[in-house]
């Protein structure tokens, strides 16, 4: 199989593995310590949205403290739930189908309010799958199974073909 065959640099021929981050491409044949890793990827990120949220709670304490007012406090606490909540949505989309760039550049502010969301993204998908494995997964074995077959198109003898019949 065209697995075997190396290239000059020692790497199998073919299309490689995308790496994920915190995985490397150890999500291919799950090896290297992927269980692991999921599970430190999903206590990871969760540690570090609850400390996100003291961080957001002594912001919560410093508008207290410079009195300025219900208005202000209610809006900044609705603003950073409602970036956490797109924040989520947007990161968990992408671990299904590649984003738009010119989206995500429109959206880095938005993301960068709502990293809470972010991390507790990371951290259920972590439960499931490496985050972005199945994304990466298809777009490997779809590389794969193209390259098979163009491989196995090269290998026939160009003699055997039929000639067309007004040649």
């Amino acid at each position: 199989m065209s697995d075997t065959t190396e290239t000059g640099t020692g790497t199998p021929a073919g299309p490689q593995p995308e790496p994920l981050r915190f995985f490397g491409t150890t999500w291919v044949e799950h090896d290297g310590g992927y269980t692991g890793r999921r599970a430190g990827v999903a206590v990871g990120s969760l540690v570090a949205a609850v400390a996100a949220c003291f961080v957001l709670r002594f912001a919560y304490q410093g508008l207290a403290i410079a009195d300025v007012g219900r208005p202000v406090t209610i809006l900044v606490v609705v603003m950073f739930a409602v970036c956490s909540a797109l924040a989520f949505r947007h990161t968990w989309d992408a671990f299904a189908k590649r984003p738009d760039p010119d989206r995500q550049a429109s959206l880095r502010g938005l993301l960068a309010i709502g990293f809470v969301g972010t991390l507790l993204a990371y951290s259920v998908r972590s439960l499931t799958e490496a985050p972005g494995e199945s994304l990466h997964r298809e777009e490997y074995e779809t590389a794969r199974t193209r390259y098979e077959r163009r491989s196995a198109g090269r290998t026939r003898n160009p003699s055997k073909k039929r000639r067309a019949a007004g040649s």
